[in-house]
């Protein structure tokens, strides 16, 4: 089998590579409100309403968090507070690396150049990428791009600051709504589900299945 070797490895990092911790901060402000089927029904919903909230025009960050919080605190009948939200918010910048990322980062960042795209903001994703432990050629955010995935406009803006195509890159993601949708309809030909258990297989969008990105260097023949 031909082994694809791309210009650039790009990735979706809150959730792939970082360890995407709103279940645990959500139960760390509820938990004493909701039982567990209630709990599991409130982070359900909040996953979903963020989803909704980043479909439009770009916002801040905060904002999505606040008002998917909000509308999640209304559904489940559970009294909202702005600090809340300013806990979730800045709670990000401080997530580490899934255990297996920086190891399989490494060893394929000494061949190929590692891109992420990233839906966060210029002064959270910082913090975030100084843990993974491997060098980035470059790292976008949605504030940059004045999009936030799924929408095209943030992988666009990533192709035209790296000056290539869809042909050239491979995209490497924990998330079939976030990303790997977009990436088959923008001909992202190859394409890498990292299997984090938190979406389900989906075989219609093409991709190279792995259990965590230790199966990265593998993929591209390293």
């Amino acid at each position: 089998m031909t082994i694809f070797r791309p210009k650039y490895i790009t990735f979706d990092c809150h959730g792939t590579l970082i360890n995407f911790q709103m279940a645990e901060a959500a139960r760390d402000l509820y938990d004493d409100r909701l039982d567990e089927p209630a709990m599991l029904e409130f982070i359900s919903n909040f996953a979903g309403y963020r989803f909704d909230e980043i479909m439009g025009a770009w916002k801040p960050y905060a904002e999505v968090v606040y008002n998917s919080l909000e509308r999640t605190c209304k559904r489940n009948g559970v009294t909202f507070k702005d600090a809340d939200a300013t806990m979730v918010y800045e709670r990000v910048p401080t997530w580490g690396p899934h255990a297996d990322v920086p190891a399989g980062l490494a060893k394929v960042a000494k061949e190929i150049p590692l891109v992420i795209l990233s839906n966060a903001m210029n002064d959270q994703i910082p913090s975030n990428v100084a843990k993974l432990g491997a060098p980035f050629h470059a790292v976008y955010t949605a504030e940059q791009a004045n999009a936030y995935k799924p929408r095209f406009q943030a992988f666009e803006y990533m192709f035209d600051m790296l000056g290539c195509g869809p042909e050239d890159i491979l995209h490497c993601s924990s998330s079939f709504r976030y990303d790997l949708m977009s990436a088959h309809d923008l001909g992202i030909k190859n394409k890498v589900w990292v299997n984090r258990r938190h979406e389900p297989a989906n075989p219609y969008y093409g991709y190279t299945e792995i259990a965590d990105i230790s199966g990265l260097p593998g993929v591209v023949g390293l």
